[in-house]
């Protein structure tokens, strides 16, 4: 890239496919982008394989604007949508068993402090509600009760979408699905409560609706768990395709969720609140 971390090597210029040298010469490495510049670089994530209106491409699009150091950045995913697409991103990731996702990153950080320990590299967990909300859930919460340097971010769309709309533990009481036909039994589980008390610094529930909030939630995120442990962002992704709306309803549907139970929330501790006064202090 423009400053040297990333480049092709001379030999290899004229086989390169063109997207790549768009990436390489016009693209996030090494520069502080975010969400305000989308549409100004070369993303990290442009087409995708996803449903049309799929809220997942919408805030997976927004978390790789937001990052702040993607050329060091390891995604680790598990099986659902999401996983389509973590192949099509200009990312490391590794796509792990179902539900083992944060105990696989919680071996890779402390592996990439003892081998880069001069350099920083963020180890990011994206997954949906079942890999980390239902399956997961006991690893989940044990890279918490570890301190671990993580940050762990859920798409949330309620439902386990890729096997037929199955209920979960994040569909809401009474939500009747594809393979829920009589709603769900019990309430929404609180996962970013859950999260704040299982030793996460700072936890967050966010809307696309806002997504420069969104982009600043996610950054913070992943800037705290360098230095202080574990965060915890969860971010409503609705879905046209089991939740039968139409994919252009889908700004309509996160607005009106912002306006109940799906606005902009933050779990904040005294060392993370700190270290956001410090960040503001800098700029």
């Amino acid at each position: 890239m423009k400053d040297g971390k990333l480049k092709i090597v001379p030999v290899f210029e004229d086989i390169m496919p063109q997207e790549y040298i768009d990436l390489v010469n016009n693209g996030p490495f090494g520069e502080d982008y975010g969400v305000s510049d989308l549409g100004s670089f070369k993303e990290l994530l442009e087409e995708h394989p996803l449903c049309a209106g799929c809220g997942l491409a919408l805030a997976k699009r927004l978390i790789a604007a937001s990052f702040p150091n993607p050329e060091d950045t390891i995604v680790v995913g598990t099986t659902g949508c999401s996983s389509l697409s973590f192949t099509q991103m200009a990312l490391h990731n590794i796509h792990s068993i179902f539900g083992n996702q944060n105990a696989v990153a919680s071996g890779l950080k402390r592996a990439l402090k003892i081998r880069f320990p001069e350099k920083t590299k963020d180890v990011v967990v994206i997954g949906g509600d079942g890999g980390l909300g239902d399956i997961g859930l006991g690893m989940v919460m044990h890279s918490w009760f570890r301190g671990e340097n993580i940050a762990t971010i859920m798409l949330d769309n309620e439902a386990y979408a890729n096997t037929g709309g199955q209920e979960s533990g994040m569909s809401t009481l009474g939500k009747v699905l594809n393979m829920a036909p009589t709603g769900k039994k019990f309430p929404k589980l609180s996962l970013p409560k859950i999260a704040y008390d299982s030793g996460c610094v700072y936890t967050a529930l966010v809307n696309p609706a806002d997504a420069k909030k969104l982009g600043k939630i996610v950054r913070n995120a992943i800037l705290m768990a360098r230095e202080l442990g574990p965060t915890y962002v969860q971010i409503y992704c609705p879905c046209p395709t089991n939740f039968k709306f139409k994919p252009e309803e889908t700004l309509d549907k996160l607005k009106e969720r912002r306006k109940e139970d799906y606005k902009t929330q933050e779990f904040i501790s005294p060392e993370a609140k700190q270290f956001i006064e410090r960040l503001e202090g800098e700029k």
